[in-house]
């Protein structure tokens, strides 16, 4: 009898300090919390409120049921939206927005307090259509891509000044996507068909302009080639008209020696055609 006493009390204590292990390696799991790299912790306390100390990486304590930890993502990441905005001459312009964004480490307590984790997404949809609308409706539809590079500009200066008061840091904001409605884009399209055939009918004035000038400078080239034979004609009386013959009584000899046909030439006095009985 004293024996299972005995045993029924070894047993208990065993329970109970098994117990007592499994509580406290609840309780010592439950005040533990670790914080990755590239991330930041907040603390809730449920007397304090919003810790304002920011917890940075590794494994640290709290609290357990009076304390709890809220983990933000601090690295950069990109987030994309598109918008619908007007022109200064009233021509409506879809464009898309690449932002590359993170939060302000050291305002994290107040991110949290006002924004709450999703800060990001409540914040710069809104803020992006925003600022989009406010610049595009400086330009007019054209100066959109003659000027991006300058309307990239404000943009992006205008974001990060926006984004500043809501505690985020843009790394890159950059305008990805560009596009007119179907009647500006057809009207652009007929401009540059209407520009392309002005050039093209440039060309052409400009091409019959040089043909005229080549036949002005060819004729009176021509013209002058026969007043200098007329006068050297006049001066030389037949002497020139005589040269002439002997260079056609030699192209006409060397042409019938390289001919097949012919068999055999005629004699001196006949090969300058007839040359010497004009004597």
């Amino acid at each position: 009898m004293g024996s299972s006493q005995a045993a029924v009390s070894f047993l208990t204590n065993i329970a109970r300090a098994a117990f007592s292990l499994g509580v406290g390696a609840t309780v010592l799991n439950s005040s533990l919390y670790t914080v990755d790299g590239g991330q930041r912790a907040v603390l809730f306390d449920r007397f304090r409120g919003v810790i304002d100390d920011t917890v940075g990486e590794g494994t640290h304590f709290l609290i357990p049921f009076l304390q709890k930890p809220f983990i933000f993502d601090i690295r950069t990441r990109p987030h994309h939206f598109s918008s619908v905005s007007g022109t200064k001459d009233l021509q409506m312009v879809n464009l898309t927005l690449r932002v590359l964004s993170r939060p302000d480490v050291n305002r994290l307590p107040d991110i949290f307090k006002t924004l709450g984790l999703e800060y990001d997404e409540k914040v710069l949809p809104s803020i992006g259509n925003e600022v989009l609308k406010a610049v595009v409706a400086q330009f007019n539809a054209d100066q959109l891509l003659t000027e991006r590079p300058h309307v990239s500009a404000l943009v992006r200066e205008s974001l990060i000044r926006r984004a500043k008061d809501f505690n985020n840091v843009l790394d890159d904001v950059a305008i990805t996507h560009l596009s007119y409605g179907a009647e500006f884009s057809r009207a652009v399209e007929q401009k540059q068909v209407a520009q392309q055939e002005a050039e093209r009918s440039k060309f052409v004035v400009a091409k019959a302009e040089q043909e005229r000038r080549a036949a002005i400078i060819r004729a009176e080239g021509e013209s002058e080639s026969a007043k200098l034979i007329s006068d050297a004609t006049a001066t030389a009386g037949m002497g020139l008209i005589e040269l002439r013959r002997i260079e056609a009584s030699r192209e006409n000899t060397a042409t019938m020696s390289k001919s097949p046909n012919v068999m055999y030439l005629p004699d001196g006095n006949n090969l300058l055609l007839g040359l010497n009985a004009g004597r």
